[in-house]
């Protein structure tokens, strides 16, 4: 356990970042205040960063179920998965980091009860940690299977260092490794088992792979790649059960089909983690529910990253985001807010996704869209898609494309009206298809 925060040093600068006079005053005036952060993940991370870069100078506390420091997620199904990135390098700060910016950590600790009337938290250590105002960052967790044999062996969610620990040792040459769900997870994590020489089967219960998040030729083009490199991708199939001896052994489906299996990965969506709020009588629907200033139903208490909901001015729909994107930019503005200096969050969010040497990336949320522009052609393995509503563009997807993913960053914050036959060109910069 770190020891108590002292002063934070060097009024004048912080993390190697020269504060402005005015961020030097909020040093002052924060010195005898705590803040604490429950939740290591990205946006707890990004938190500690950011509350420093700006001149908090009180004490400032970090509270983590995981014993790892704070570390990135997204490699834990790519490159950490595949063995080409070692644990050491997921750091998103080691230990002096933390040390030399006083912020005190807590791994290995989850919070057992929030008192936001008496601004408390009862630690899983025994420790009561008060605060002055609190982040909630704590995440969400992956939905795991409900059906009988689900507890086997070598049945596995992927969401932690432990979790890909387990199935990196397992992903043998010729391992038969069954994975359920053909989302990004279970994708990438078919991507990694085939470099490693397994033989992979993906049961997916919608007619197709990524279906809630893409276009269907775009879910096309990704099938057809991975069925190329040798995935057996079925899709509308039911998981009914998992059988075996200690260890999973078959996947038995609603059709009355078997899988043989040595590992099984589930890639089933996520679950916010809201109980430690609900529990203490904060707002809960889908998620924490916050403002647009990040602030939950009680005052003191904020949260950001997976494990809330919040308003989108841009697309006028309360939303709840599973992103590293969102996570940074969220945490962000809710240090901000936190500082009281009011910041409303309304970010484009963007995601991304690797498989095999295939980049992509998706900026906007295609919801509501009613009509889609293919931009290039999926033979050659470089296009992108976009999603319409009316002239207006909500979103585009890039495969191995990025021009145009940061063209469409700019184009979807502005509300640029589009001119769908020139966008459909893709010798038309995507910038210059802009409806004159």
């Amino acid at each position: 356990m770190a020891r108590p925060a002292a002063p934070f040093p060097a009024p004048h600068h912080c993390m190697g970042v020269r504060l402005r006079p005015d961020k030097v005053q909020d040093r002052v005036k924060t010195m005898n205040k705590t803040l604490a952060i429950v939740g290591a993940g990205q946006a707890g991370a990004t938190a500690v960063e950011t509350f420093r870069r700006e001149g908090f100078g009180g004490r400032l506390v970090l509270v983590g179920e995981e014993p790892h420091l704070p570390y990135q997620r997204p490699p834990l199904s790519k490159k950490y998965l595949a063995g080409e990135l070692e644990a050491d390098r997921l750091l998103f700060r080691h230990a002096a980091f933390y040390e030399e910016h006083q912020v005190e950590t807590r791994t290995g600790v989850h919070a057992r009860a929030l008192e936001p009337a008496a601004h408390q938290i009862e630690l899983s250590s025994g420790e009561t940690l008060r605060y002055d105002r609190l982040m909630l960052c704590t995440g969400a967790r992956a939905r795991m299977l409900a059906c009988a044999g689900a507890d086997l062996g070598r049945v596995h969610a992927l969401r932690t260092i432990a979790d890909t620990n387990a199935i990196r040792s397992q992903l043998k040459p010729g391992a038969r490794v069954v994975i359920i769900g053909g989302g990004y997870i279970g994708l990438e994590t078919a991507a990694s088992a085939i470099k490693a020489g397994c033989t992979v089967t993906i049961l997916e219960m919608a007619d197709r792979a990524m279906n809630r998040v893409v276009a269907p030729l775009v879910s096309d083009f990704y099938m057809t790649e991975h069925r190329g490199r040798g995935v057996n991708i079925i899709c509308n199939t039911l998981v009914s059960s998992l059988e075996g001896n200690g260890n999973v052994e078959r996947v038995l489906c609603a059709d009355g089909t078997t899988h043989a299996a040595d590992v099984v990965v589930i890639g089933v969506g996520a679950i916010p983690n809201v109980e430690l709020a609900r529990e203490a009588g904060i707002a809960c629907e889908n998620g924490v529910r916050v403002d647009e200033y990040c602030r939950t139903s009680d005052a003191d208490v904020f949260a950001a990253g997976d494990c809330c909901s919040h308003p989108s001015p841009h697309y006028g729909r309360r939303q709840r985001l599973e992103s590293v994107d969102n996570a940074v930019e969220q945490a962000r503005s809710a240090v901000l807010n936190m500082l009281d200096r009011p910041t409303i969050h309304d970010k484009i969010p963007w995601f991304w996704s690797d498989q095999y040497d295939l980049k992509l990336l998706i900026v906007g949320v295609s919801q509501d869209h009613d009509r889609i522009v293919l931009r290039g052609d999926p033979a050659t393995r470089s296009f992108s898609v976009c999603y319409l509503k009316g002239q207006e563009l909500l979103a585009v997807d890039t495969i191995n494309h990025a021009r145009d993913y940061m063209a469409a960053r700019k184009l979807i914050a502005g509300r640029m009206p589009m001119d769908a036959d020139r966008l459909a060109d893709i010798t038309v910069p995507l910038k210059e298809a802009v409806l004159t």
